[in-house]
């Protein structure tokens, strides 16, 4: 078979693609248990770290999951208006918004326990090529970080 300049632009030569088409379908599938917690797939990653963190600014919510305050505001209003957290000007400096989980944020942590398991068993890869996975895309997430 013949190679010419243009195979660059071929689909089947993007690395791109398929992550993009994985992590489209990923979260498809995310979409029925999440509907339960009444969350979309950002407010959930959200979520995810403010169970961890409780508390954490706006710049840092958006480092941790790479997504910009255009993408953060609306969503972060909007699990305000839920109940899930709360969203207050710094006391030291007013330029920081504060996102705070609240009680009932808190309390959604127990539906939300089994969806990474609900999740897992759709993705029917071995632990092992899982963990290279994982190693590996967030080994260029860091390579894009320094770009």
């Amino acid at each position: 078979m013949e190679h010419t300049a243009y195979d660059v632009l071929k689909l089947e030569n993007q690395m791109c693609f398929p992550l993009y088409a994985c992590s489209k379908e990923i979260i498809r599938k995310y979409k029925p248990y999440l509907d339960e917690l009444d969350l979309t797939y950002t407010q959930y990653i959200s979520m995810m770290v403010l169970w961890e963190v409780k508390e954490i600014n706006v710049k840092e919510l958006g480092k941790k999951l790479y997504l910009d305050s255009g993408t953060l505001t609306p969503m972060l209003k909007k699990l305000e208006a839920k109940g899930f957290v709360t969203r207050a000007r710094s006391k030291e400096d007013e330029r920081n918004l504060i996102i705070t989980i609240t009680e009932k944020g808190e309390a959604l942590k127990e539906k939300a326990v089994m969806v990474p398991q609900k999740i897992g068993s759709c993705i029917n890869i071995t632990p092992e090529k899982a963990e290279q996975l994982y190693s590996t895309l967030y080994e260029i997430l860091k390579t894009l970080e320094t770009k």
